[in-house]
């Protein structure tokens, strides 16, 4: 056994001693990490509870209806249409979280949490989201076990089954992806600047969100999407709805089987590689190799495993991309890897405003 072995062994004997607990909150020094330590573990605990807290109050648009200034329990109750006992209840827990505040004697407000989410567009349309995922969590064994008839893979058809894609189901995607993907474009974009490029290439860009705020930015750059065809439809909409004109356009297609439009000398991946297994995703890679120019520029944007700026976020996606049939969370080293064994050297992280929703990297080609 080596010495970090033999330490963590004494350690976790320690730990779990009820006599040690006992004994450090006795003292002063101590007592502070065993109750950090308590409270950690009670939020793990609770965090299912912490969630419907917040899907309730979205499903019952209180942050919308508060927006204006303090409202009356009544008249809550009555526009709720939730007996004044149970709304009650509900909006004491809120206040907990501060996503409400009470305001005088019966009367309530936004808190600052609450707020900040009305600054946020896509924040509602993530929580309703999230209601497949709770579904799928409340069997979690069940669900490591055989995770074929989860909702969020069949919700996520495309992620189990490449390159499948359907008109009735692609506007559906498009936005909540539209949605969440406003959160990460400017954060993305003020980290990794596109300035003195010529074409973007955003593959699995969606309704082309990405693509649309980068030719707002940089009024020489041209851009294409590259997604599946009933998708990428959508892209062009978009273009054409914002004006660009030739400026933006979108090729449809299957990024494991179809080969990439050349020429390009910028390619983005924005929350790609995360919702696709190993082999597919150095596939990609490879192919991004390929079809960008000898002068061109990989960038990255994924939620990342092993963030120290954001702990827990590994272990959300972990559990998220499981029940969806596909994908998981990287570590920079891991993604640094698949980079270098695809062909890419220069990998560099640029930084992020949210690191829990992305980290940006960039990486060039390497010499041949």
């Amino acid at each position: 056994m080596s010495l970090r072995d033999w330490f963590l062994t004494r350690r976790d004997r320690m730990l779990g001693s009820t006599a040690f607990h006992q004994s450090v909150l006795r003292f002063p020094v101590s007592r502070w990490i065993a109750r950090r330590r308590a409270r950690e573990l009670f939020d793990i605990t609770a965090g299912f509870v912490y969630s419907q807290v917040l899907a309730a109050c979205v499903e019952l648009d209180l942050f919308e209806r508060l927006a204006e200034g303090p409202v009356s329990t009544a008249k809550l109750a009555s526009d709720c249409a939730i007996p004044r006992l149970g709304l009650e209840r509900l909006l004491e827990a809120a206040v907990e979280l501060r996503l409400l505040q009470r305001w005088g004697a019966d009367e309530w407000r936004l808190g600052d949490l609450g707020a900040a989410s009305r600054g946020s567009p896509g924040i509602a349309a993530m929580v309703r989201h999230h209601g497949m995922l709770y579904r799928d969590l409340l069997q979690p064994l069940s669900l490591l076990t055989d995770r074929s008839n989860s909702d969020l893979s069949q919700y996520w058809a495309y992620a189990a089954e490449p390159g499948r894609s359907e008109a009735a189901n692609a506007q559906r995607y498009s936005e909540l992806m539209a949605e969440s993907q406003s959160f990460v474009a400017d954060d993305v974009l003020a980290h990794c600047s596109l300035a003195g490029r010529r074409e973007l290439l955003d593959i699995g860009g969606g309704s082309g969100v990405f693509a649309a705020e980068a030719l707002k930015r940089f009024p020489e750059l041209r851009a294409r999407v590259f997604d599946l065809p009933d998708v990428a439809v959508l892209a062009d909409e978009r273009f054409s709805r914002e004006g660009f004109g030739a400026r933006g356009g979108a090729t449809g297609g299957d990024m494991f089987s179809d080969a990439l439009p050349g020429g390009a000398d910028v390619i983005s991946l924005v929350r790609i590689l995360h919702d696709h297994d190993d082999e597919l995703v150095v596939r990609l890679l490879r192919a991004i190799r390929q079809a960008i120019s000898p002068d061109g520029l990989l960038l990255i944007a994924e939620p990342m495993a092993e963030t120290p700026a954001a702990p827990g976020v590994g272990a959300y996606f972990h559990l998220y991309l499981w029940a969806m049939g596909s994908g998981r969370p990287r570590t920079l080293a891991q993604i640094r890897q698949m980079l270098e064994a695809a062909g890419f050297a220069d990998v560099r992280e640029r930084g992020s405003y949210q690191p829990l929703l992305v980290r940006v990297l960039t990486a060039r080609p390497a010499a041949r």
